[in-house]
């Protein structure tokens, strides 16, 4: 099959032909229709996520559909529409797993980091942690859910019940989880990279009330603020911009360094959180949430042969929405 490796960080990904793989007992094999683009598969590439599977077949937010099923296998068929997310398996038997944190396993493996994933014409997954999709989204349409959507609805969550919310990064993530609080009746506030104008549009077309650089002072004061940008300056800045008692969530697997910063803004009880991975439960609620509301999601695509060019086009900030890789 066909397939894009990263073979050694921080050096571009380079196509190959490898051996088709085989599904174990409780894995399908999939057909890769398209894989999204994340954020966490630049922190892979680029060696700020240490010790990946290499060689390594990246991307974790895919949508396929079954070919085959190993022996085990009891909720999917060939012919079913799946998608695979970034928990690919964790232990079920740690004090995570068995108080509903499978997210925390110390045990747990990744897909497109430890598991190979779906920049390739075929991958298998364990399918008790593969979701069915809703017919309503096209494969192109689903792929940005199955990361982007579901650590994005983490965060929200962990934000409480915040009616004025802060977005940090008004990418991938932010443009899903916009539409979210919308329909929840917040109040969104989107700070993008200054003078993003494409970015704060998005924004404002998805309902924000309020649209600008992550250096302007927020217009209202927030009640929590969910940071999807790799960027720990940005960290005080929120603090800066919540109430009281509220939360500031940091929503990426990977951060470049918090500055120091004082006391007097951390004061008042206000919280700062991270967010790690994502459960089968988040996915399980998320998926059935998205086409009620319906979340759209705005994608740039691009032919599996383009993924450097895609995760080039991330790397900078000129894509709009998410980058999804077709096949």
């Amino acid at each position: 099959m066909k397939a894009m490796i990263l073979s050694e960080a921080r050096r571009p990904l380079v196509p190959a032909i490898i051996q088709d793989p085989s599904p174990g007992p409780h894995q399908v094999l999939i057909k890769v229709h398209a894989c999204a683009v994340c954020r966490t598969d630049l922190h892979v590439i680029d060696g700020e996520l240490a010790h990946p599977k290499l060689p390594l077949v990246p991307g974790h937010e895919i949508i396929g559909t079954v070919v085959a099923k190993g022996s085990a296998v009891e909720r999917f068929a060939p012919g079913d529409r799946i998608g695979v997310p970034w928990l690919g398996w964790s232990c079920g038997t740690c004090p995570y797993c068995l108080s509903g944190r499978e997210n925390l396993c110390d045990r747990a493996s990744y897909t497109g980091y430890q598991i190979d994933g779906g920049y390739a014409e075929l991958t298998v997954a364990d399918e008790r942690y593969c979701f069915p999709i809703a017919p309503s989204y096209s494969d192109v349409e689903a792929a940005p859910l199955m990361c982007a959507g579901l650590i994005g609805y983490r965060a929200l969550r962990m934000a409480g019940d915040a009616a004025r919310l802060g977005l940090y990064g008004f990418g991938a993530a932010a443009h899903i989880i916009a539409q979210v609080a919308n329909h929840q009746g917040r109040q969104v506030f989107a700070f993008t990279r200054p003078g993003d104008r494409g970015a704060q549009q998005m924004a404002m077309q998805l309902g924000a009330a309020w649209a600008g650089g992550s250096n302007e002072p927020t217009p209202e004061p927030l009640d929590a603020a969910i940071i999807f940008a790799p960027s720990g300056p940005l960290v005080p800045t929120a603090l800066r911009s919540v109430v009281k008692g509220g939360t500031v969530v940091c929503a990426g697997i990977h951060m470049s360094d918090i500055p120091a910063f004082p006391y007097e803004i951390l004061w008042g009880e206000r919280v700062v959180r991270s967010v790690a991975n994502l459960t089968r439960r988040d996915g399980e609620e998320f998926l059935a949430l998205a086409p009620t509301i319906p979340v759209k999601t705005r994608v740039t695509a691009f032919p599996l042969d383009q993924a450097n060019e895609a995760v080039a086009a991330l790397r900078s900030g000129s894509i709009t929405g998410a980058a999804v890789l077709t096949l």
